[in-house]
């Protein structure tokens, strides 16, 4: 990359002026540095973004383990509810706890009230 400078001479920007510094005071590059900033702030974002939503997963992963487990505390619990509410635990229950309640034989039966009509007052 050569250049002329205001008095005619050729200047060089490589890895010589790289190493010395002047590359930043060359008018190029100079112009380039907004959007060198532009760049790094967007790397910044990104870098931002990919550490934030890496954290979003681990959290989902402990709370889909969480959910599994209290799935599963659910279906035992409903089972054991399922198990002691047949008649035949409530009634050992009832007996273990000596109260003097006894298992119906009959099935039971429907009561059916008849309409009573109500006289008309005059």
């Amino acid at each position: 990359m050569a250049r002329k400078n205001n008095n005619g001479k050729k200047s060089r920007t490589g890895v010589s002026s790289f190493l010395r510094g002047t590359i930043l005071t060359d008018e190029r590059i100079t112009r380039q540095f907004p959007f060198v900033i532009f760049l790094v702030i967007m790397g910044l974002l990104m870098i931002t973004n990919r550490y934030r939503s890496e954290k979003v997963i681990r959290e989902i992963e402990v709370l889909q383990d969480t959910i599994d487990d209290l799935r599963s505390q659910s279906i035992t619990n409903a089972a054991r509810l399922m198990y002691m509410s047949k008649p035949s635990e409530v009634a050992q229950k009832v007996k273990d706890a000596g109260l003097v309640l006894e298992e119906q034989v009959r099935a039971p039966r429907k009561i059916v009230v008849d309409k009573i009509k109500k006289k008309k007052k005059k």
